[in-house]
């Protein structure tokens, strides 16, 4: 994760953009893009779009997960160690004996 945080990091350097790239722009800019993701699926079933838009949609997340590493990057988070806590926090929420097969949130579960 770290090479690719890197390569994002050489290409907006490159281009004098880190000027642009506030914490609270980039996460502006990563709402935006995730709607554009969304609007791959508007109207559509969820077959529909993936038939119709997949390099779209590749596209999109691709933009997604670009502000999410910068955005990271810029707060000065190991987005790898957040995500793995993350999951950690979630197996507490959503235990196996309770969650599996459900969509309940965890404040249902209990």
């Amino acid at each position: 994760m770290k090479h690719l945080q890197q390569k994002i990091i050489e290409f907006r350097d490159a281009r004098n953009w880190k000027q642009f790239h506030t914490p609270k722009d980039l996460a502006i800019s990563l709402c935006l893009e995730a709607g554009e993701l969304l609007e791959n699926f508007q109207w559509k079933s969820s077959e529909e779009a993936v038939k119709t838009n997949l390099e779209n949609i590749k596209d999109e997340i691709a933009d997604v997960v670009i502000y999410a590493l910068l955005l990271s990057h810029e707060l000065g988070i190991d987005l790898e160690k957040a995500v793995i806590d993350k999951i950690k926090k979630n197996e507490q929420k959503y235990p196996i004996e309770k969650a599996f097969g459900s969509k309940k949130k965890y404040t249902e579960l209990y």
